[in-house]
């Protein structure tokens, strides 16, 4: 899905719009698979029939229910609503649902971007980007980036192509 226009300046165009790496959703899947497990072994093992086997069922099903909705469908929610946008004029960070936070670093603003790598990061293809801005709030670090090493390099050629074009102007 492409970034809203309605955000974008005149002149403005999206580079890239990546969400956290897809690793972040492991552990939601891997709960959705032992929720599904224990609910099915909580079934298999309910009285066999009469009003006792209908209230194990519902508690089984009220538990797998809010804990689906804790362990698994949250994570993926709070991926798919957590945005790293590069434009040719800014970082845009977008993250929530119901709170929703954002932060906008212009090109001109960012003094230095560096990426960390972990073995495990380099195996899966992800990394921490660590955009350090001047103003307030200084440093941001995004979690998670998919090819965080790639995201650096293109986030320092627009930094030197917002750099030309500011000159040109």
């Amino acid at each position: 899905m492409p970034y809203p226009e309605k955000l974008l300046a005149n002149d403005e165009q999206v580079v890239e719009h990546l969400h956290p790496h897809w690793i972040t959703l492991v552990p939601a899947t891997l709960w959705l698979v032992v929720i599904c497990a224990g609910a099915g072994v909580g079934v298999y093992f309910a009285p066999d029939n009469g009003t006792k086997r209908t209230v194990v069922l519902l508690i089984i099903l009220a538990v797998a229910v809010l804990l689906l909705s804790i362990l698994t469908l949250a994570p993926w929610i709070r991926w798919r609503t957590t945005h790293f946008v590069l434009t040719t004029h800014r970082v845009l960070i977008r993250r929530g649902v119901l709170t929703h936070t954002g932060r906008d670093i212009a090109l001109q603003r960012i003094n230095d971007v560096a990426f960390t790598q972990s073995l495990w990061d380099r195996m899966v293809g992800a990394g921490t980007l660590v955009i350090e801005s001047a103003g307030e709030h200084g440093q941001e670090q995004l979690k998670n980036v998919p090819h965080s090493d790639d995201v650096q390099q293109t986030l320092n050629r627009l930094i030197e192509e917002d750099d030309s074009r500011r000159s040109r102007q």
